[in-house]
């Protein structure tokens, strides 16, 4: 087990990681969560469904696809255990994704038993979501930093950051409670579609409607706030930590932002379609894995061995080569 390969191995499971989370989504949006019944971990009380529905059939291919997920997250981190020597951020970050894998899956399992699927619509279900949110993008970040620092990333140093440290914090905390109003607003719009932009509109303000409808509105203001500081921070954290790889992440960043606003408006105004939610999830997975590693990059302790202009970037690739 070399290092050299442990960056392949870290990519595909963060890959198919963010595919079962895709999958997730649609569970719950054609609200086939009661596929397998209040059972867990079997389905319906069998190993193997016989003669399943549809529904069944969903939610049981998330379950397996759950497992690979499970068993990669594993496999990465006894590769980072061999790999790399103790104390480095590799093994750091291999053993909190292992970690939250464990509490995704106590979580997605307590969601099953409780029978907080399909057409439940109680407090209970948003706020089971909203720890589930939680969970996953801080699995996803985890994954992500495996892989970061897999590549030859240095490790994070959290004292001593200024105003470098404040902006990456509240960013980050951000596109968390931007998550949380997100899965709240997409239960809502599963559980009390509309039929029409303008029900929605007075849906959400009813004052006879379910909590549920009437939080939807609290998503789209969390997200204008949250994306124009993410805007703007992007750009001052690049400013106070200059560097190539900062610049880019920077850059990403912004554009993931833009590409996210858009996505909202058009599912606002498509009236939140399946696939389109499948797909304003997956831009804020990938947004939030820029900012991660933005965060990352801008608060790596510094490195004797970079150095500022082109030939500390090019000194950084060969570590990073090197390293791998």
């Amino acid at each position: 087990m070399t290092q050299a390969r442990f960056w392949k191995l870290s990519a595909f499971a963060l890959t198919f990681t963010l595919g079962v989370i895709l999958w997730g989504a649609f569970v719950r949006a054609t609200g086939s969560g009661a596929g397998c019944g209040s059972h867990w971990p079997t389905c319906n009380g069998d190993v193997i469904p016989r003669a399943p529905s549809v529904a069944t059939f969903i939610e049981y291919t998330h379950r397996i696809t759950s497992g690979i997920a499970f068993l990669l997250v594993g496999l990465q981190l006894v590769w980072a255990l061999r790999a790399f020597p103790a104390g480095h951020p590799a093994r750091g970050g291999a053993a909190a994704s292992m970690v939250l894998m464990i509490t995704e899956a106590a979580v997605g399992a307590g969601i099953v038993l409780l029978e907080y699927v399909a057409h439940d619509a109680s407090a209970a279900r948003a706020l089971w979501m909203a720890v589930h949110l939680i969970n996953t993008f801080l699995l996803v970040g985890a994954m992500t930093c495996t892989l970061y620092f897999g590549l030859g990333g240095r490790r994070v140093r959290l004292r001593g950051q200024g105003a470098a440290g404040a902006l990456v914090g509240a960013a980050l905390l951000g596109v968390l409670v931007v998550g949380v109003t997100g899965a709240i607003a997409a239960l809502g719009d599963t559980l009390f579609a509309a039929g029409s932009l303008r029900e929605g509109i007075a849906q959400d303000f009813a004052p006879t409607a379910h909590f549920l409808v009437q939080l939807r509105v609290l998503h789209p203001i969390a997200a204008t706030i949250v994306s124009v500081y993410l805007l703007f921070a992007r750009g001052a954290i690049a400013a106070r930590r200059r560097s190539p790889l900062v610049e880019r992440l920077s850059t990403a960043t912004a554009g993931l932002v833009l590409l996210q606003m858009g996505a909202g408006v058009v599912n606002l105004l498509l009236l939140a379609p399946v696939w389109l939610q499948l797909v304003h999830l997956l831009l804020a997975d990938l947004l939030w894995m820029a900012l991660v590693t933005l965060a990352a990059a801008a608060l790596g302790e510094p490195a004797s061995a970079v150095t500022s202009g082109p030939r500390g970037e090019g000194a950084q690739r060969e570590a990073i080569a090197t390293s791998g």
